[in-house]
């Protein structure tokens, strides 16, 4: 059984709690991304993704020097390295989430995201899985 390790981003870009959401916009457009995790002392703390700038930055008239801390998600689900790659889509499914925080000795290590999923054979099915699953409720969340 193929473990998440063998499939999810590695050195992952990340923020400090200090930074504010101009400058997770603009990391986001460099690398290409949808979220960005928060760490503090090399822990994940949370979360920022472009959707939480949207609905909980500019939605809410919040300007760009709004620290992360104040639109970041934080109560994150998350994964080990070693957790199969369809325990893993399960998890995602069930919860409704695209991308997962990979955490290892309390430090983040990866994401595995649904794009991840769908690269690899193997998980094929359970990317196509966890994909109709978080789309098939999108309207239902909050």
């Amino acid at each position: 059984m193929k473990k998440i390790s063998e499939i999810m981003t590695r050195n992952v870009d990340f923020v400090t709690p200090l930074d504010n959401v101009y400058e997770v916009a603009v990391k986001m457009k460099q690398d290409g991304v949808g979220v960005i995790p928060v760490c503090e002392n090399d822990q994940l703390v949370g979360v920022i993704t472009d959707r939480d700038i949207v609905i909980r930055g500019v939605a809410d008239k919040r300007p760009g020097s709004t620290k992360v801390t104040d639109i970041m998600s934080e109560n994150l689900y998350t994964a080990s390295p070693d957790m199969s790659v369809e325990d893993a889509a399960s998890l995602m499914a069930e919860k409704q989430i695209r991308r997962l925080p990979v955490v290892e000795n309390n430090k983040l290590v990866g994401i595995l995201s649904l794009g991840d999923l769908s690269l690899t054979k193997e998980s094929d099915n359970a990317a196509g899985h966890a994909l109709s699953e978080v789309s098939e409720h999108r309207d239902q969340l909050q």
